[in-house]
Order: structure tokens, then C-alpha cells, then sequence
């Protein structure tokens, strides 16, 4: 068994007469646990002091280079020494010398040679005292340490809490914004696809179809803050995607920037939607473009971090959860932004820029895309020096797929039957007005309760095209079982502007489930519809339904 040796004496003494040594060992043999140690000289004493962590110094007052006086006077001038215990001894019984000492900062007086029981007592008290003090000293500052760490958490926590309230209320009102933006676009292009418009007329259209674009962007930035934006995510190398964005990168800074790539060649591969992330990136170059003015150099880096991955940035910073990451940085040398901006810089329509440059939803876009993609993003910025973005997104073990070529698919429409299900009026009706345009024989329901009873009435039904948040008893999930109950060859084609918790499972929407985000554009509409119902694909439709209830019952359970 180990003793504890806390609370042990640990003695210097220092005198230039080596029998005095002997003389205070002997004295101090009652004493069961404590440590001497002897130096003669006295130039000494506060270095050893300090390096042997010594309780107690007991000192000799006449010695020929510095006395006792002198010596004590060190100890107290010494930060790390100053409250070490000072015991004089002398063969001067002189209350004169012994005021001197006590002056000169010492803790007691001895005559020499005290008495054993006297010198073990006055030294072990004195022992006790400094031990009692550094505890003391040591509980006090761990008490602030523990206070610093209680006020950063609980000021991490009320941050936490302000975003989450202010995502919970953005996501409520891009929901709304959504359906509007979808009635007014809806009716729109119907007024486009019917004709009968002249040249100043379809300008006019256009122009607010294009106001309608801008709003279902705000929509979709404020629920990607909100992490409230369903996520198509894909095993991707972000590698790929920043040498495909990169003429566009060059097209926002202008000519006067320089961009610096350096991506590394066994970059890991993450799961992300590529789109969003596309998005991200592109928000975090302008506002680059915008701190430096057109000009600096914007640095663009993709490495690998945590676990085994080599190199000095594979070290993950503080707040960063261990585990390997795939790290994007935007970095740029412009103005930077001060300790109080950079504190609110992820909040949703915070700018300091002038009104109508900026809106106030880049990094919150990216804020919320981040962590809503299981990873982690940190701002660090410095005033005169710039501000660097690093996106952190976990590693995939899996190799990302080449990409697929995009092509254009024209706006056409066919003779098969859809089922319309929203419970928007407005909605509903401009949605059947452009489908019966296209030249589709279509349905309507108000709610899923009604769609079931059609479903099940045994109408010809080859595509149920349904928004996902309807009021009523009934759910958007219970009409698409009984959709692959009653009709195993139709497909369904989910429609929503916030389809958090129902659709998506941790803010990923299954490969599975086909997924349109409204506001939607009759093209994109015709070409979800046309890949839906094309030749061959009924084939498989029942086992992918399977597929579709499994993951629907895992995201309701």
C-alpha cells in the first residue's frame, strides 16, 4: 500500500554550518513524516524552495554571504515562494533581532538548539498550514475554472436554444411561404402554357415567374438554416464537385481575384446532397467576394481530418466530435470580421451589409445544411487578415458513384390518369389545371381520406401525386400504403414545402421515396412525372414500393 504523502513536511534547510544538518535531523526524528533537505548556501534558497516544493524553510541568521534577513526577504519577493513558512534560528535571544526577523517577513523564531518536541511541533504546525493553503489556492482555482466552463456552457446552451427557436419559426413560416409561392407560380405558367399572352404580356409574366424563383430560394435557404430542408443525399467526392464548380467560382470573384485550389488526391468520400452542398459552397465564394472587394485570393482546400489521415490539418479542432471527417475550407484575405460579428455570424438575417446587398442567409444556410448532414462547421475570422469556413462532414466508408450526365428534358405530358391530393384549394387547382394542359386525364382529392376512397373505388389511377402535410385523420404515409395495396402498379410522387418528420428520416429523404419541393416548376413537374410512368418501370414497381413502406415504417416508428 501507497501512503499518502500530502501531507508530509518537506523541510529546506539552510545554513553554512554542516553539523546543523545533524543537529535538526536528530531533533526532528519524532516527526513521522517529513523530508529534509540541507543547502549551505544561502543565494539558493528560493530556487530550491521552489523546485523541491517545500513546506517549511528554516533558516540561519548569521551567515557570511547573506543572513538570514536577507534570505527571508528573497523567499517573500519570489511570487512562487512568498507564502512558504520561514522558521529563523539563531543563538541570539534578543527581542531586537528577533522584531528584525519578523519584519523581514519570517514566520517564527527559534533559539538555537530548540528542544525536539518544541522544533517538531512548531514545524509540523507550520507544515500544516502551507499544505492547508495550496489546497486552499488549488480549490479556488478549479472553483474558476469550473465557473469559466459553467458560464461557457450555459452561454453555448442559450445559442443553442436561440437557433433552434429561431429555426423552429423559420421553418414554420417557409412552409406557408412555400404554398404561396406555389399558387402564385402555378397559376403563372398556366397562364403561359393557355397562350393568348402578348409580347408585353408574357414579359410581365416572366418577370414575376422570376420574382417566384427568388422567393422559393429564400424559402429554401431559411429551411436549410432550419435543417428543416429534406435532403437527397448521395455517397459523393466532394473533390469532384469543386473541380466542376470551378469556371463558376472564377465567374463570381471577377477577374482581379486569384482562387487556390489544392485538393488532396485520396480525398474520402462523404454522403451529402450535392446540390445543397453546391449551393453552400457558392454562398460561402460570395461572400468572400464580398469582404475583399473583388480582389485578395480565396483559398479552396479539401483534406481528409481525424483518424489516420496524415498531414498538420488532420488534427480536428476543439468542438469537433472525434471521428474522420472530410474537410472543406473556404478561406479568403479580406477585411475579416470583429469578436462581436463573428459571434452572431450564423444567424439568420444578420448582415453588415449595406440594405440590398446581402440578405443575411448565407452562413445560416450552410450552418443549418452542416449540421443537418451529421456534420460540423467552424468560423474563425480576424480583422485585416480574413475569415476562413472549414465544413467538416463525416467520412464514408463507401466510394462515390460517377456522376451522371444532366440532361434537359423538354415539357410534355401524357394520356395517363394522376391523382391530385393537396388540401391547398388554390393549389389544387392550378396543379390540375397544368396537368390537364399536358393532356392528362386527372383526379382530385382534398385530403387522403377522400384520395383512399377513390383508390379504392377501383379507378384507373397510374401516378398519386400527393402533398405530404394535409390535415384529417388520415396521413400522406396510410394513402401511400393503400396506394401499393390497391394499386401495386401506380407510383406516388410526394409534393411538400416542409415535409420534416414525415418524409425524412434525420433530414434524409430514402433514395426510395420520390420527393418534389414546392414551389415546382411545371418542367420539373412533366420530367418527375414522364420518369415515373416511363416504359418498364411498372416492372419493378412493386418491389420498389416495398422498399418505399419499409423506410416510410421505419421513419413513422
Amino acid at each position: 500500500m501507497i501512503e499518502d504523502d500530502s501531507n508530509s513536511c518537506s523541510i529546506l534547510l539552510i545554513d553554512d554550518e554542516p553539523f546543523a544538518q545533524q543537529i535538526i535531523e536528530h531533533g526532528l526524528k519524532t516527526c513521522v513524516k517529513h523530508v529534509l533537505r540541507y543547502e549551505s548556501s544561502p543565494a539558493r534558497a528560493a530556487d530550491l524552495a521552489r523546485e523541491l516544493n517545500v513546506t517549511v524553510v528554516l533558516v540561519d541568521l548569521r551567515m557570511p554571504d547573506l543572513d538570514g534577513f536577507e534570505v527571508t526577504r528573497r523567499l517573500r519577493a519570489n511570487p512562487d515562494t512568498e507564502h512558504i513558512p520561514v522558521i529563523m534560528l539563531s543563538s541570539e535571544d534578543d527581542p531586537e533581532v528577533k522584531a528584525q526577523a519578523f519584519a523581514a517577513g519570517a514566520n517564527d523564531y527559534m533559539v538555537k538548539w530548540p528542544d525536539p518536541r518544541e522544533l517538531v511541533a512548531r514545524v509540523q504546525y507550520h507544515s500544516d498550514a502551507c499544505v492547508a493553503r495550496r489546497e486552499r489556492d488549488a480549490a479556488f482555482a478549479s472553483l474558476r475554472v469550473s465557473q469559466q466552463q459553467l458560464a461557457a456552457s450555459e452561454s453555448a446552451l442559450h445559442q443553442a436554444q436561440k437557433m433552434e427557436a429561431i429555426g423552429q419559426l423559420t421553418g414554420g413560416v417557409a412552409h406557408d411561404f412555400n404554398n404561396v409561392l406555389q399558387i402564385i407560380g402555378g397559376n403563372l405558367q398556366l397562364l403561359k402554357l393557355v397562350g393568348g399572352l402578348n409580347e408585353a404580356g408574357r414579359a410581365r409574366v416572366e418577370m414575376a415567374l422570376a420574382g417566384v424563383e427568388r422567393g422559393a430560394k429564400l424559402s429554401s435557404h431559411l429551411l436549410a438554416f432550419a435543417r428543416r430542408q429534406p435532403l437527397q443525399a448521395v455517397v459523393l467526392n466532394p473533390g469532384h464537385l469543386l473541380r466542376d464548380m470551378d469556371d463558376m467560382m472564377r465567374r463570381v470573384l471577377g477577374p482581379n481575384a486569384r482562387i487556390v485550389t489544392d485538393i488532396d488526391p485520396s480525398l474520402w468520400s462523404t454522403v451529402a446532397d450535392p446540390n445543397q452542398l453546391n449551393n453552400v459552397l457558392l454562398n460561402l465564394a460570395i461572400n468572400a467576394r464580398d469582404a475583399m472587394g473583388g480582389n485578395g485570393t480565396l483559398l479552396i482546400r479539401a483534406s481528409n481530418a481525424g483518424g489516420d489521415a496524415p498531414g498538420p490539418g488532420a488534427m480536428l479542432p476543439p468542438g469537433v466530435s472525434p471521428g474522420e471527417y472530410v474537410v472543406i475550407e473556404v478561406a479568403d484575405t479580406g477585411k475579416g470580421m470583429p469578436p462581436d460579428v463573428l459571434q452572431r455570424a450564423f444567424e439568420p438575417f444578420f448582415t453588415t451589409k449595406p440594405v440590398g446587398q446581402g440578405t443575411g442567409l448565407g452562413l445560416s444556410m450552410a450552418y443549418g445544411f452542416v449540421k443537418q448532414s451529421g456534420g460540423e462547421i467552424v468560423l474563425s475570422s480576424e480583422v485585416g487578415r480574413g475569415t476562413s469556413v472549414r465544413i467538416f462532414l463525416p467520412r464514408s466508408e463507401t466510394e462515390a458513384a460517377q456522376p451522371e450526365a444532366h440532361v434537359d428534358v423538354p415539357l410534355f405530358g401524357g394520356l395517363e390518369t394522376i391523382l391530385v391530393v393537396e388540401d391547398e384549394e388554390d393549389v389544387r387547382s392550378s396543379t390540375c389545371a397544368i396537368l390537364s394542359a399536358l393532356g392528362y386525364q386527372v383526379l382530385e382529392a382534398c385530403d387522403a381520406a377522400g384520395a383512399i376512397a377513390l383508390v379504392e373505388s377501383g379507378r384507373q389511377i397510374d401516378l398519386v401525386f400527393t402533398d405530404v402535410i394535409m390535415p384529417g385523420p388520415v396521413s400522406s404515409l396510410q394513402l401511400g400504403e393503400a396506394v401499393r395495396e390497391h394499386l401495386p402498379n401506380a407510383q406516388i410522387l410526394y409534393t411538400s414545402g416542409y415535409a420534416e418528420g414525415v418524409l425524412a428520416h434525420e433530414g434524409k429523404v430514402s433514395a426510395s421515396v420520390h420527393l418534389l419541393q414546392k414551389p415546382y416548376h411545371p418542367d420539373a413537374l412533366s420530367a418527375r412525372i414522364r420518369h415515373l410512368l416511363r416504359p418498364g418501370r411498372n416492372a419493378g414497381a412493386a418491389a420498389n414500393a416495398q422498399c418505399a413502406a419499409n423506410s416510410a415504417g421505419a421513419t413513422a416508428a
